[in-house]
């Protein structure tokens, strides 16, 4: 059977991605803000998968070979995917990821735009839009923060999930299990969001349905959505769980510290960091020109009248989204302090303006809806995309470009991990009882102290973490102090035996006593109970999943055609 034609939208979104990331092609890498963290993860992980691990949770090389628990916290989509791209070329791979991630958004927005009811030209021009916007350029040249890049590509899909005519709960579901293995910060803002069109969806119901059982119909309606969020947490519980148990482990509030606090973060607020200020006056700027330019083309959709073939629906949607677009607003001032203290986990987001990636996704459904009004032509089109998008994005990236000193780029990075000299700690993740002062840079993989405390007193040994399986014969009852940071999954047996015996250390290395003579030492990562119960609920909601798929497919089968 002879195939039409491939619609243009598979030609015209991986291109506009392409001349996005054209500049990182002709000068390189972006060595932004959260580069050298993302990469460290990649190298980890790729580490890890040629070794068969693929599902890690302990990340080796960072604190000076010691580890920490990087891959429990650190939600799986982002360091996987740049695993992957590492192992087929590290000199490209943050290229690729880039290019990855903005395609991935633009037909994310086309999804949604069409879910809007708009026409093919004009839903192409509002993800050409969003995939080059000045917010998702500066995530991904100054800031390269590649999960929080990756996920604006879910946040357009978990918007259509609740606009689109009719609302099932695993449309619901995989975005919001996407946002929450993706980026923890996005999967926050995402599922308020949710929450916030869910409200509105509920009463537009509310206000249509006349009869005697509309309290029954907007039930269902809410249960749907209820569904649809539980399903999807429970796609994520593999990662949620533990992340969530196991953060009394480690020092978590150092994610929120001075500077990285809300209170710190509203629009153009000052600090005694005039780098910080810079980038928050950067980010603030953007802010208000994204919120400002979607609350002038909602306003446009609500003064002006409707046309006759326009979507019925076209007004609602854009009352919905202005509305949330003024709650964002307001979140980005101080005056909103008290809700960021009281509503749950919203303090973790660290920076208010990273909601500005919300309001790109309500920009773009704004613009799509006021260029369904207007007859799109392919010429206005292709001028859009190749003469406006390229004037548009390379000078932004120039902008929010920063440059690689020689010991930051992909290779130097590569070629430091493969000397197993080890990285910088994270302060998030470190022992809570822990000083990353007091760890030593050059620690062997493991050494015999009388009490536990103290360094090595000779160093004829290369430094680096500790084997998971070695001998040791001493003498005398002495402690043998491990290169592996404290953290409870560490199972270590002795001659067969599980040790419970530690000895506490200011550098949170474990110590663990031995008897005189041989010691046989064998050390793993036990699958604790929050990880065992993650995955099991992962299991049923991937069941449920695939079950409902089926039936709804089996139902659409069984429909008759119009």
């Amino acid at each position: 059977m002879r195939r039409g034609p491939i619609p243009l939208v598979f030609y015209l979104i991986p291109t506009a991605a392409f001349l996005a990331v054209l500049p990182l092609i002709l000068h390189g890498c972006s060595c932004g803000h959260d580069f050298d963290f993302h990469l460290v993860s990649w190298m980890e992980a790729a580490s890890q998968f040629k070794r068969g691990n693929l599902h890690p949770s302990w990340a080796f090389s960072p604190a000076w070979n010691a580890g920490e628990p990087r891959f429990v916290f650190y939600p799986p989509i982002s360091w996987s995917l740049g695993a992957i791209l590492g192992l087929m070329r590290w000199s490209t791979a943050p290229i690729n990821y880039t290019w990855i991630a903005l395609t991935a958004s633009g037909f994310a927005m086309y999804s949604l735009a069409r879910t809007l009811k708009v026409s093919e030209h004009a839903a192409l021009i509002a993800s050409l839009v969003y995939l080059a916007n000045p917010y998702m350029l500066f995530t991904a040249y100054e800031r390269t923060a590649y999960a929080e890049l990756l996920a604006a590509a879910w946040i357009p899909l978990l918007l259509s999930a609740i606009l689109r005519d009719r609302i099932t709960p695993l449309r619901i579901a995989v975005p919001v299990a996407l946002l929450w293995l993706t980026n923890a910060p996005a999967a926050v803002m995402g599922c308020y969001a949710l929450a916030v069109l869910a409200v509105l969806r509920m009463l537009w119901q509310w206000l249509d349905d006349r009869s005697d059982s509309r309290l029954k119909a907007t039930s269902a309606l809410a249960l749907r959505i209820f569904a649809g969020l539980a399903l999807g947490l429970g796609l994520a519980a593999f990662y949620i769980l533990p992340a969530a148990d196991e953060r009394r482990w480690v020092q978590i509030a150092m994610a929120t510290i001075e500077g990285m606090r809300i209170e710190d973060n509203f629009l153009f607020h000052h600090t005694t960091d005039a780098l910080h200020d810079e980038v928050l006056h950067t980010a603030s700027l953007i802010a208000v020109a994204i919120l400002a330019a979607a609350l002038v083309i909602l306003a446009t959709l609500l003064v002006r009248p409707t046309r006759a073939n326009a979507s019925p629906d076209t007004r609602r949607h854009a009352i919905s989204l202005s509305i949330l677009g003024i709650l964002i607003g307001v979140l980005l001032i101080p005056a909103s302090a008290i809700f960021w203290r009281i509503a749950p986990e919203m303090t973790f987001l660290q920076f208010p303006w990273r909601l500005t990636a919300v309001l790109a996704a309500i920009l773009c459904s704004g613009l799509a809806l006021l260029l369904a009004r207007v007859s799109v032509q392919s010429l206005w089109l292709g001028i859009f995309a190749v003469i406006v998008l390229p004037c548009v994005m390379w000078p932004a990236a120039k902008a929010f470009t920063q440059s690689c000193d020689d010991e930051d780029n992909v290779a130097a990075r590569l070629a430091v991990f493969r000397t197993h000299m080890g990285t910088d700690p994270t302060d998030e993740y470190t022992p809570t009882n822990a000083d990353n002062e007091a760890l030593s840079h050059v620690n062997p993989p493991y050494w015999l102290t009388e009490d536990g405390n103290g360094l090595p007193s000779a160093r004829g040994e290369r430094e680096g973490t500790s084997p998971m399986n070695f001998a040791i014969t001493t003498p005398r009852d002495a402690v043998v102090v491990l290169n592996l940071r404290v953290f409870p999954a560490w199972l270590i047996r002795i001659n067969g035996n599980v040790s419970t015996q530690r000895v506490d250390r200011a550098d949170g290395l474990i110590a663990v006593p031995i008897k005189a003579g041989r010691s046989d030492i064998a050390i793993s990562y036990a699958m604790t109970l929050d990880r065992k119960l993650g995955d099991g609920i992962t299991l049923v909601a991937l069941c449920a999943a695939i079950a409902i798929a089926a039936r709804r497919r089996r139902i659409s089968a069984s429909e008759p055609s119009p």
